[in-house]
């Protein structure tokens, strides 16, 4: 699954379902999909978010990694997953506009 972000002040965010519902639950919001944030309330789903993210980002540990490799798989953090979302939220609240998320993973063919 696919969940596509969007409010009228920025350009949708699409990101994998886990990632997406795993940003929700940071939002303090239930990972129910199609969903909404009304304008007002984007305010404290933004905190909240942040707040979650400070609190991952202090509680993970890296993983050693073999320096013979000539080649190393960085993971992306979940706070570099969520700056999209972030960017997203700041443009909502400071535009007053409602967030709403849906489903991207249907396809239309005319």
């Amino acid at each position: 699954m696919l969940i596509r972000f969007s409010c009228k002040a920025f350009s949708d965010i699409t990101m994998f379902g886990e990632v997406g519902k795993q940003m929700l639950k940071m939002m303090g919001h239930s990972d129910t999909v199609p969903g909404a944030i009304l304008a007002e309330d984007v305010s404290h789903a933004l905190a909240s978010l942040k707040d979650a993210l400070a609190k991952e980002k202090f509680t993970h540990h890296e993983e050693p990694q073999d320096e013979d490799e000539d080649f190393q798989d960085t993971p992306v953090s979940i706070g570099d997953r969520a700056l999209p979302l972030i960017d997203l939220l700041t443009a909502a609240e400071k535009e007053g506009c409602d967030v709403m998320w849906q489903d991207a993973t249907g396809s239309s063919f005319l």
